[in-house]
């Protein structure tokens, strides 16, 4: 299919229609801990219950992320990443409508190599938006102020939350089919993560890319029982923390290259309470002034180019810089909030910053579905 086709030419008005139709349907939340305790017996039926409830779900989810995308403010809609991401959302659509109803373990099976593949052709999502809105920012008149370009915050903060629980159902899913399981392990979910232990990796992987654009990485110092667990998903805690740690070896190293005193550590605190697990990634980085802290949670605020630039090659999308392309805390965000937590910025300009980052305990809450 010639990329340079309309929409209207490549996807038939039958399949827009249906896209219409099933995204005003009602999606279906589902908690940490329904997920904990139905993935903890993937008995045969188990999965084809799962199967069958994804064959419904997915489409939903799918379609209102897909109408979205054609009614973005701004043109942003029209910009040629963009359209790529809708055609992927499409096409996507398309797969989970055509297969049949899900009768058996065959079925179960084949259905189960399907979504995985629509996870793969999704797997470059983020980085392509931000490509689009880079097409859009290019365009527009250097005076306009991005904090007013509010509707496409609101929109991409939807956008990625949907997918967080799109990737999270599918993968969920396609893990329960691993015939051996780490221990304690329920696909994505660790039933007894230490965090203390995640927070050590996160930051160990965070250090050596400091050391290889640097030369040089400030400690990190972890406080905090490493024995302590609870359920969560480490890869989702991995990625938050990672780009916490990131952040601030980055501010610490910028600000002391020149000096000769020693670069002071990042401090990560990890707290258990009743309600929620608190890590707190402090640093003495100089801080953040107080008027440029609403713009860390945005997307179209970032210093750095995107690795992905108009001529990049896709493949190499997965290479991690210092500066990423400035979506890391937005999406560590949305990633908290998705199974109930929270992070906040509290900064010291002239000193440092703490982060805090709220991950809930209870596992009762339910995807927020956008």
């Amino acid at each position: 299919m010639a990329a340079k086709k309309k929409a209207s030419e490549a996807f038939s008005k039958s399949l827009i229609d249906e896209v219409q139709k099933w995204g005003c349907m009602k999606q279906t939340g589902v908690s940490l801990r329904y997920m904990m305790e139905f993935g903890s017996k993937p008995t045969p039926r188990n999965l084809l219950i799962s199967a069958q409830f994804l064959h419904k779900e997915l489409p939903i989810r799918i379609a209102r992320r897909a109408i979205e995308l054609q009614t973005l403010p701004y043109g942003l809609s029209h910009k040629p990443a963009v359209l790529k991401v809708r055609d992927w959302y499409l096409d996507s659509f398309r797969d989970l409508r055509s297969f049949p109803d899900i009768k058996d373990t065959n079925d179960e099976s084949e259905f189960t190599q399907m979504i995985k593949a629509i996870k793969v052709r999704h797997n470059n999502v983020v980085p392509m938006m931000a490509l689009g809105v880079q097409q859009l920012k290019k365009g527009m008149a250097p005076k306009i102020v991005y904090e007013d370009l509010d509707e496409i915050h609101q929109f991409l903060d939807r956008f990625y939350m949907s997918r967080i629980g799109i990737r999270m159902l599918i993968g969920q899913h396609v893990e329960l089919h691993n015939p051996n399981p780490p221990p304690h392990c329920v696909g994505y979910i660790h039933t007894r993560m230490s965090p203390v232990e995640v927070a050590r990796n996160a930051s160990e992987d965070a250090r050596s890319i400091c050391l290889r654009e640097y030369g040089s990485a400030p400690d990190v110092n972890i406080y905090g029982d490493p024995d302590f667990t609870f359920p969560y998903v480490p890869t989702h805690l991995h990625l938050m923390v990672f780009e916490l740690v990131k952040n601030s070896l980055r501010a610490v190293q910028e600000r002391f290259m020149d000096s000769d005193k020693v670069a002071p550590p990042v401090r990560i605190i990890v707290a258990d309470g009743i309600e929620d697990v608190t890590i707190k990634v402090s640093d003495e980085g100089g801080g953040i002034p107080r008027s440029g802290l609403p713009k860390i949670f945005t997307y179209l605020y970032s210093t750095a180019r995107n690795p992905l630039d108009e001529h990049s090659d896709l493949g190499t999308a997965d290479t991690v810089t210092m500066a990423g392309y400035g979506y890391g805390l937005p999406i560590s965000r949305l990633y908290a909030r998705y199974f109930g937590g929270d992070l906040q910025i509290i900064s010291m300009e002239g000193y440092g910053t703490d982060a805090y980052l709220h991950l809930s305990r209870l596992g009762d809450s339910q995807e927020p579905l956008p």
